[in-house]
């Protein structure tokens, strides 16, 4: 089967973005939710799935990991950190006429991540959501008699003919997402258009429940091993209250050493540990 990318759509969102900054002219099916889209890949109906992870301002999504560590039999292959800009936008004959806007339309963190300028400039406005920032501009652009606005990207703005008003109206310019690439077995996949970052290696752990200090013993692990982790996460087990699991990002790529015995030791203290993936990342400026 010729190589097919699946996204969280429609065109015109950051997903799609990442999508593009990644593959090259591969083709691709847009999903509604993740979902979906986790399931294409299972099932096979695409070869890669490409999902937001975690937001700077927002945290992780968590359903992408969920539904991650739900299937386990999907891996991480790659990723890429995009920054979020986003523009409010119109339906070109109404960029004459914005004091006319009624409604701006955008994914609710879109909308939150504006807040000033919407709070600021644009109170006389109601704001409605959408399920994404490119369903948004769809919608604009498909009612150019409506005095209405998204809030969007520069390429859902291209993607659906709008026109940018008011650029960089977010509040905070260090927003940055994570996007991963989803694939069923660990072969890692490099981009050909965008310039390694580093290497990552994400493990999912299940600490024992009767050992006492477990938590302690496991960063222990890592520590007297000079193993650099970026990140340390608690997600519910859904088993019940007070079961959790760890997900912990490792700055490196698994070797034949340094992190299988790691992973033997935490093993010995009882721990569960599901390696996730180990993978390039990318970080776009």
């Amino acid at each position: 089967m010729a190589t097919r990318i699946g996204y969280l759509g429609p065109k015109g969102t950051f997903t799609k973005a990442a999508v593009d900054a990644i593959f090259n002219d591969e083709d691709n099916q847009a999903y509604k939710t993740i979902p979906e889209c986790i399931d294409a890949v299972k099932q096979g109906y695409v070869t890669f799935g490409v999902l937001p992870l975690e937001n700077a301002l927002e945290g992780t999504v968590n359903l992408t990991i969920d539904y991650l560590i739900q299937y386990k039999m999907l891996k991480i292959v790659s990723e890429v950190v995009m920054p979020i800009r986003q523009h409010l936008m119109v339906y070109p004959y109404n960029k004459k006429n914005l004091g006319n806007i009624t409604t701006i339309y955008s994914h609710p963190h879109a909308l939150a991540q504006c807040h000033r300028f919407l709070h600021n400039g644009m109170r006389h406005v109601v704001t409605e959501t959408f399920t994404s920032t490119g369903a948004a501009a769809k919608y604009v652009s498909e009612h150019p008699e409506l005095p209405v606005g998204a809030i969007a990207n520069e390429h859902a703005a291209k993607e659906y003919g709008l026109e940018i008003v008011k650029h960089d109206i977010h509040d905070f310019s260090n927003n940055h997402t994570r996007f991963v690439v989803l694939h069923k077995n660990d072969n890692a996949v490099r981009s050909k258009q965008l310039e390694e970052t580093g290497y990552k290696t994400t493990l999912m752990i299940t600490l024992p429940t009767d050992h006492a200090g477990a938590l302690h013993q496991v960063l222990s692990a890592f520590a007297w091993r000079n193993i650099n982790l970026s990140k340390i996460e608690s997600r519910p087990m859904k088993t019940g209250l007070g079961n959790y699991y760890f997900l912990i990002d490792i700055e490196q790529q698994m070797d034949d050493i340094l992190i299988p015995n790691t992973i033997l030791e935490l093993e010995a203290l009882g721990c569960s540990v599901e390696v996730l993936g180990s993978y390039p990342y990318y970080l776009i400026k």
